[in-house]
Parts: C-alpha cells; sequence; structure tokens
C-alpha cells in the first residue's frame, strides 16, 4: 500500500480501529480552554471565526496573502485539540503538492505524531489511494501505473493509428484536451459517443474509447481517470462510498475556485452523510478553465449548500497598500465575482512603476537593470524578484538578457527533472517491473540502452501481439517458447528473449527488495551506467541526474516492498513545475502568471502588458475568458510583497510578427496617484512609442562594463564593411567585449568582436 504524504494508508487504517474508540484530548484528558487560546492566538477575528466554525458546510472567501493556510490547519488542530475530534475522521484536499506538503509540516508542528492519521494532500493522491485499496471492485489491479502526459500522448497516437486516423487531419494535442475535459466532466467514451453530433466528435469519440482500451490493457490510468475512476467507483459500490463517509466526518477542499465538475462532484459525496463540508477559495483567483476548472462550483456553493455560512478573509499580510489598490481597481470590473475588499495590514511602501519599452528586447535589458539596480542598492536578493508572463515563449528575451549581464535566474516549466531522458528510462523500466503490462514504458525501453532490437522487429512483436489478442509484454514472453512466433531472426531474436528475462527478474526483485535496490539492479542490469558515459558529451552529467534518482529513491525504505516501490512511482507521477522550485538557489525567477498562483517575491515585474498578449488574443470574443484574463493579472499582481513593476513593449514579435500594440486595458483600470514611472521619465498614457532607449550609454550590470556604442540584438538587420548585409543571431559577452554572432547572406555565419567590427545597424 503506497503512502499518502508520509503516512501509509493501510497500517493507519488498521490502527484507527482502537484509536477511534478511545477519542482523541489533551493529555488531561478534557479540552483545554488554554489549548483554544494557543489556537486562536495571532488569528484576526474573521480567522477566528471560520477556525472555530464546527458543523455544517462553511465557505471561507480568502483573498491573496489572507493567511488560508493558516486558517486551515489551525481549524484541523481546533477540532482535534479542542472539540476531540479523531485525526482519522478528516480530510484536507488541496491541489499541489507544495501546498499539500506546506500543510502537512505546519499540522505536524501543531499535532505532532497526531497529524499521521489525517488525510491531508491533493485530489489525485488521494483519489490514487482509495483506488489501490478499492479499485478491484471496478476491474482495477492495484499496480497500476499512472501515465504522464508523455505518456497520455504516446497512447494517443497509437489509438490514432489503431483508428486508422491521419494525425495530420486532426491534431492530437486538441484530441487529448477533449478528451481530459470529458472525463474532467464525468463523461465516460460510451456517454461521449453518445452525445456526439459533428464529424469531429465522432471520431474524438473512437479514438476515446480506443485510447482507453490501451489504458485497461496497460494496465494504466492517466490522471483525470483518478478522478472519474473513484467517482464510478464510489457510484456503483454505494457499500465503499459509505465505508468512506462514515471515516471523513469532516472535509475540507483548499483552492475550491480551482475545481472541476469530478472533483466537486466527489467533494460532496464524501460529505453527504455528515455535511460537514468546508470550502475554501477566491473566485477572483479563478485562472484554470483550460484545465477544465469550473469557478461555477465557488459561485454557486451557497445554492448547492443554502445553509452554509460564509466568512471573508479580507486582512492581507502579504502586499502594500499601492499594490492592493491597484489590483482591487484592476478586478472590480468582473461580474462573475463574490465580493470582498483587500484590507492591507501594512502601510506605506512604494507606488506601482508602469513603464513602456521599444520592443521585447528592451523589455528584458531594463528589467534586468532594474533587478540588478535593486540587488545593488536596495538590499534585495536575486531570488526576491521574479518576471511573470502570460505565454512560455516570453522567457528568451529575459533568459538571453540575464545570460548577457550574467543575471542568475530559474526558468519554471523547462524540462522537468522526472522528464530527463536518462531518468524516464530507469522509471520505465521501475514501472515495468511493478506493471508488466505497461505497453508505453515497454516501447520506450525495449532497445535503450541498443540491443539488437530494431523498429521493424518491434512492429512484428506488437502485430503478432495483436493477431494473439494479448498485450505486447505477454507475447514478448511467449517467443521463447513459440518457435514459430513470426518475430525476429538469430540475433534480434536472442535479444527479445534476453529483455524478456531481464523483465522477469527486475519484476522478481521488485517484489521483495527495497526502493533503492531496484533502482541500482535497474541499471546494473541494463548497462545503462555504461551506455551513458560511453557518450562523447553530457554523458558525466546525465549520470548525475540518475545519482539524485537514487537520492530520492532512498526516502522510500518504508513501507516494504513492493508498496515502496508503488509509493515511489506515485509521488513521481503527480509531481508538478513548481514543486521543483529550487528555492535556495539565488536566482530571478523566470515564470507564467498560471505557474506563479500560490507564490509570493519581494519584487514582481509583470510584463508584456499588451492587448492580445494579457489580455489574449484568443479571450477577445469571448466575455468569460476576458474575466479570466482579467484574474489572471490580478492574480500576477498580489504576487508582489512590497514593488510591483507593469511593463509592456511598443513593439513585439512574439506573435509571429512585428507591429505596434496598445497598452493593455488593464492598466488604464490603474488609478493615476498609484503608480509612477521610472526614474526620470514623466507619466504618460502610454499610447505612443518612445525613441528607443538602445541609444548609446555606459553603465555597469551585474559588473560587466557596457561600451559606449549602441548594443545589438538578436534578429537586428546589420550591415558589414566586407561581408555585407547580415542578421544577428547573438550577442554575448567576451571578457570585456562582446561577441557578435552575425548570419551574413553572402558569407554564411561569423562570429566578430563588437569592439572591432565593423557594423551598423540597418
Amino acid at each position: 500500500m503506497a503512502r499518502f504524504l508520509g503516512y501509509t494508508l493501510e497500517s493507519s487504517i488498521t490502527t484507527a480501529k482502537e484509536y477511534m474508540s478511545t477519542g482523541i484530548h489533551e493529555p488531561n484528558g478534557s479540552p483545554s480552554s488554554s489549548i483554544a487560546h494557543q489556537l486562536l492566538s495571532g488569528l484576526n477575528a474573521a480567522q477566528m471565526e471560520a477556525v472555530q466554525q464546527m458543523d455544517g458546510p462553511l465557505l471561507i472567501v480568502a483573498g491573496p496573502g489572507s493567511g488560508k493556510t493558516r486558517v486551515i490547519v489551525h481549524r484541523i488542530a481546533y477540532l482535534v485539540r479542542v472539540m476531540g475530534v479523531n485525526p482519522y475522521r478528516i480530510c484536507a484536499v488541496t491541489f499541489t503538492n507544495k501546498a499539500a506538503k506546506e500543510m502537512k509540516e505546519r499540522l505536524v508542528r501543531l499535532l505532532g505524531t497526531r497529524s499521521e492519521h489525517l488525510a491531508a494532500g491533493t485530489f489525485h493522491a488521494l483519489c490514487a489511494q482509495i483506488l489501490r485499496r478499492e479499485g478491484q471492485a471496478i476491474g482495477l489491479s492495484s499496480d497500476f501505473v499512472i501515465y504522464d502526459t508523455d505518456d497520455q500522448q504516446s497512447l494517443i497516437k497509437q489509438a490514432f493509428e489503431a483508428e486508422e486516423v491521419d494525425p495530420k487531419r486532426m491534431p492530437t494535442g486538441g484530441v487529448h484536451n477533449a478528451i481530459s475535459g470529458a472525463k474532467s466532466q464525468l463523461i465516460t467514451p460510451e456517454g461521449y459517443a453518445s452525445r456526439a453530433v459533428s464529424q469531429y466528435e465522432q471520431m474524438v469519440g473512437r479514438i476515446y474509447k480506443r485510447y482507453q482500451q490501451l489504458l485497461e490493457r496497460s494496465q494504466a490510468v492517466d490522471f483525470d481517470d483518478l478522478l472519474l475512476k473513484t467517482y464510478i467507483l464510489f457510484r456503483e459500490h454505494p457499500e465503499v462510498l459509505e465505508k468512506w463517509q462514515n471515516r471523513f466526518q469532516y472535509l475540507m477542499v483548499d483552492e475550491f475556485q480551482d475545481t472541476n465538475v469530478a472533483q466537486y462532484g466527489l467533494a460532496r459525496m464524501l460529505a453527504a452523510q455528515h455535511n460537514n463540508i468546508c470550502v475554501v477559495g477566491d473566485p477572483d483567483q479563478a485562472i484554470y478553465s483550460w484545465r477544465h476548472a469550473d469557478v461555477r462550483n465557488i459561485l454557486s456553493f451557497q445554492r448547492d449548500f443554502p445553509a452554509a455560512k460564509v466568512v471573508r478573509l479580507e486582512m492581507n499580510y502579504r502586499s502594500t497598500p499601492y499594490v492592493l489598490k491597484a489590483a482591487q481597481a484592476v478586478i472590480v470590473a468582473n461580474q462573475g465575482r463574490i465580493e470582498k475588499d483587500l484590507i492591507p495590514s501594512k502601510s506605506g511602501g512604494e507606488p506601482l512603476v508602469i513603464t513602456e519599452a521599444y520592443n521585447e528586447e528592451e523589455e528584458a535589458q531594463w528589467v534586468v537593470r532594474e533587478v540588478d539596480r535593486l540587488k545593488r542598492d536596495d538590499g534585495y536578493k536575486f531570488s526576491d524578484c521574479a518576471v511573470l508572463y502570460r505565454v512560455n515563449a516570453q522567457s528568451r528575451a529575459f533568459e538571453e538578457a540575464c545570460l548577457r549581464y550574467g543575471i542568475p535566474y530559474r526558468l519554471v516549466g523547462a524540462t522537468r527533472f522526472y522528464q530527463r531522458k536518462e531518468v524516464k528510462d530507469i522509471l520505465c523500466y521501475l514501472r515495468l517491473a511493478t506493471n508488466p503490462q505497461d505497453e508505453v514504458s515497454l516501447a520506450r525501453v525495449i532497445n535503450v540502452p541498443p540491443r539488437g532490437i530494431g523498429q521493424k522487429t518491434v512492429d512484428d512483436l506488437i502485430r503478432w501481439a495483436r493477431s494473439l489478442g494479448t498485450s505486447t509484454v505477454e507475447a514478448l514472453q511467449r517467443i521463447e517458447t513459440d518457435q514459430a512466433a513470426p518475430v525476429g531472426k538469430g540475433a534480434a531474436r536472442s535479444a527479445l528473449m534476453k529483455f524478456a528475462q531481464l523483465l522477469k527478474d527486475l519484476t522478481e526483485s521488485a517484489a521483495k527488495l527495497p526502493v533503492l535496490e531496484v533502482v541500482d539492479l535497474a541499471m546494473q542490469r541494463t548497462g545503462y551506467k555504461e551506455f551513458l558515459l560511453r557518450q562523447e558529451t553530457g554523458g558525466e552529467e546525465r549520470w548525475d541526474n540518475l545519482q539524485e534518482l537514487r537520492g530520492i529513491a532512498s526516502e522510500f525504505a518504508e513501507p516494504p516492498s513492493p508498496e515502496g516501490l508503488t509509493a515511489f512511482l506515485e509521488r513521481i507521477a503527480l509531481v508538478s513545475d513548481t514543486d521543483n522550485l529550487d528555492e535556495a538557489k539565488d536566482g530571478v525567477t523566470l515564470i507564467t502568471l498560471h505557474q506563479a498562483k500560490g507564490l509570493e517575491f519581494r519584487a514582481v515585474f509583470l510584463v508584456g502588458l499588451e492587448e492580445g498578449l494579457l489580455p489574449h488574443i484568443r479571450s477577445m470574443d469571448d466575455p468569460h475568458q476576458l474575466e479570466e484574463e482579467r484574474r489572471l493579472c490580478y492574480v500576477g499582481m498580489t504576487r508582489a510583497q512590497e514593488r510591483l513593476y507593469l511593463v509592456r513593449a511598443f513593439s513585439r514579435h512574439i506573435m509571429g510578427g512585428s507591429s505596434a500594440s496598445l497598452p493593455s486595458r488593464f492598466l488604464r483600470d490603474i488609478p493615476p496617484n498609484l503608480w509612477t514611472p521610472p526614474e526620470g521619465m514623466q507619466k504618460t498614457t502610454l499610447t505612443e512609442p518612445r525613441p528607443s532607449r538602445r541609444a548609446a550609454v555606459v553603465e555597469t550590470i551585474a559588473g560587466k562594463e557596457i561600451a559606449n556604442k549602441p548594443m545589438l540584438n538578436p534578429g537586428d538587420h546589420v550591415k558589414h564593411g566586407k561581408f555585407g548585409m547580415g542578421v544577428v543571431v547573438s550577442c554575448l559577452p567576451s571578457g570585456s567585449d562582446f561577441e557578435v554572432t552575425v548570419a551574413f547572406k553572402e558569407n554564411g555565419v561569423k562570429k566578430l568582436l563588437y569592439s572591432l567590427a565593423p557594423l551598423a545597424r540597418v
């Protein structure tokens, strides 16, 4: 049985029987007024009201920076330590591993070892554990694997091939999103097919059905299945639902504005018996409709639970009055919201800075200069600063500017650790060790490292498996005994049999060895270390990544095999980008607005505030989408603790061309008394371009002196006295000079020293 945020669910259930019979009280055996005073100390009036509201439905409308996590954990502690509620009877769910980890750590400080009996984690983690215990009732093996996005895309492509659908006619990404959307609304393949009207929907229905069949054949689930299958389990087996309803006397749901139909349905099911459901959220921070979240869940909560008490957390402990007033001025234009104020606990602060650059390169350079000034003059660390943008493509200019001027940075959303090839390869071997039916993992590693099994042999194996009506793995295992198998000849057939034996040995080892030893065995038996170190470049670094994986595996010494390996793989499958944010590294954070939710920084640079970018052009014709874009801007603004910079470019290439852009309508919502231009500039309406500030300057950034000449940027057209016309590829620091790489029309690519090259911008 896998772990759910640090405790083994099965052992918790075993020990809970006698634990429940005694009740939970403080050492003196009765609720303590001093304990109550301790738990309520330091809370404001609204927070205390929320903590002490025990029974019945409760809606906590929590503005940004209002201490909602503190309220949640103190409410749980109040239930346990003052009201005598058994922690085993409490469930608290949130949406990210990072938030769940923070909640668990705080509960340990308040409850000690009693926190081990709480169910506290993400929706997906909770459902995964329920399905591992109860899923056999709906035909789901307890050893199922959880496919990540890449695995799902691979399976979608297989479904396209099986249904003989040309991916050029129907993009796989769009079909994948349609299937995910259907599952989030509790629509099965059969239900989708029955509703399909257009030819496109009918085709999606066919692929959805085939995709689900492939998942089941591999004994796998995707993220959406964790929710959908749990809902189906509860609906079709009321005795299972009743067992979990009995367990969870109190249910708390954080970030409720981000729930989809399936999550809300599960919450209502679990809370139906005791009706003690507490939801915490803020409609103004609902920014995930593209992930199928439905803001109507929180907006209609009082309709669904007429007896619900509403508590508003309006005191903000994060931001200055300038930031809060500006954010409030932006968000009040939305219709779909619950009214609340943002009341600052801080005083003073600096006005917002609103500025305009000529293009995205100048925008990035200005931000980098200001970050460097904050560090040099005001004592900020680089990690105190974050650049927030609407789309990932905007990061390019900021990465280049940081590299050019020696500013360290952290790019959130880059290739995740667990998606690096060498890490994913070993994880696929481990997944096959726990679930030999995992065909996606099999296809990935059957010839990695190379073992003489070519693609034709793999294709023959797949065709033979289909003719037998069995899985690819089962067909692989039959090759040794079936001499007539039309798969592989000579060395290729021998390689297939050795690979089959390797998988068998790993499966047997996974059943009895600790997780770390299984990881080591997978690396050793596959020859993966030698494979990496034979590579000309990058082998040592990639091997270091596998050593990092070993370190993570060593944390899973308990529970024993095979449950420990299942827990290890499950934790990895549910990791998100921001879970891996290295907070110890002193670097500027480059992050999208969507990923920044839940984070905070002393200084925030919200960039790209232009019509068509923020708000995004796709939202212009949809009032609901436009409201979400406004909420996205609001979320970005309220990440700032002390300083907030709103930046736009007059001209931008990011949308596929270069043209002048209008300032974002959100800028016009901010009262003039709340903002100022950068030092030395005058306030404008930000509707006309200023002359480019790429004029000759002398300045020092992160210790590097920039020559008293115009700067060159990638994409600039230049003319050279000898080589003719060209385009700048890069312009990077080189000692006290710059190395300029130019692609010349007639003379190819040349690298030149900026101070010596006769280059002129055209």
